[in-house]
């Protein structure tokens, strides 16, 4: 993160195009706003546009805008987002999301730094700064057709690739404690932090949604908390411990080892020989605890194949 703030200062003191890349959640807009507050453009607006979000028929109108009487229904004058960041910085956001009909008018823009109204005769020059982001490849969707060259080209002068979270070596148990302060006024007195096993459990975590989801996850399991410390189940990465009484161990032991059992043959299709194999155990014994168990061979594929997921736990348990 340090490098990536270095490069930030860098590509904010001139006025070129930047394009951010990185998956979703790993803060492309955070970027993008600290270009802009670096920059020299930093007085003006910051306009940001979620390109995928607008209808494709509304794209021109939208980021161009339209004079009074250009369409049914253009009862006055509007201003696009493109004016409207006029002496500031514009920032399209999933830009891989433009429809490949209306990028044309966008090149148009970044080569001459003028726009005209929908409906409208005038060239209107805007001195914008230009920042993008997407989380798709853009040179895979050049290849197919779906995203201009030309476009992509006048976007990508500089680029900034942010890291998802599961790279970031050791940020995990810093950006947790830090959402815990900065949210600590929406949780309950009695929760003080996380447990071992939760910070733990979070610097294995895959974190599909990057930093948003983690703290959106935080922020939920500190509001939903009632105990001292949060757990991973409190986060919903984990599992809920269970506690068991010595005399149930064997029982414990047992229920893995059944349970284990039934899914390798789930998985297996029935095939003894390849699921004693995956248990480590001979034929001779995989038949006995299909008899101690009582288990039904014929019948086990079409048992319920969401337990699927449990099988490399189970058999950690019977080891």
């Amino acid at each position: 993160m340090q490098a990536l703030f270095l490069k930030i200062k860098k590509v904010a003191r001139v006025d070129a195009p930047v394009m951010i890349n990185g998956e979703s959640g790993t803060g492309k807009e955070l970027a993008a706003k600290a270009i802009h507050d670096s920059s020299s453009f930093s007085s003006g607006p910051f306009i940001a546009v979620n390109c995928g979000a607008i209808v494709t028929d509304l794209v021109q109108s939208e980021l161009f805008g339209y004079e009074k009487g250009a369409f049914t229904g253009a009862s006055r004058q509007k201003v696009g987002y493109i004016e409207a960041a006029k002496g500031g910085t514009l920032f399209l956001d999933e830009i891989g999301d433009l429809p490949l009909c209306q990028q044309s008018n966008l090149l148009r823009f970044l080569q001459e730094k003028t726009i005209q109204r929908v409906g409208g005769t005038e060239s209107i020059h805007v001195d914008v700064r230009v920042t993008a982001a997407t989380h798709v490849d853009l040179e895979m969707a050049i290849s197919c057709g779906e995203f201009r060259e030309d476009l992509y080209y006048r976007l990508n002068v500089l680029q900034l690739n942010l890291v998802p979270l599961r790279e970031r070596e050791g940020d995990v148990e810093l950006l947790a404690h830090y959402f815990f302060q900065k949210f600590s006024h929406e949780k309950k007195p009695i929760v003080k932090g996380f447990s071992d096993d939760c910070i733990k459990k979070m610097g294995f975590c895959p974190w599909p949604g990057n930093v948003r989801e983690m703290m959106n996850r935080i922020r939920r399991s500190m509001v939903m908390c009632d105990k001292e410390f949060i757990t991973a189940f409190d986060l919903g990465i984990g599992k809920p411990l269970v506690k068991y009484e010595l005399n149930s161990l064997k029982k414990v032991k047992d229920d893995a080892e059944h349970e284990a059992v039934r899914l390798e043959l789930i998985k297996t299709k029935n095939n003894i020989s390849l699921a004693a194999k995956n248990l480590a155990i001979s034929r001779v014994t995989l038949y006995r605890l299909i008899t101690k168990y009582e288990i039904n061979a014929h019948n086990l594929y079409t048992a319920d194949m969401s337990y699927m997921s449990e099988m490399s736990e189970l058999t950690e348990l019977v080891v």
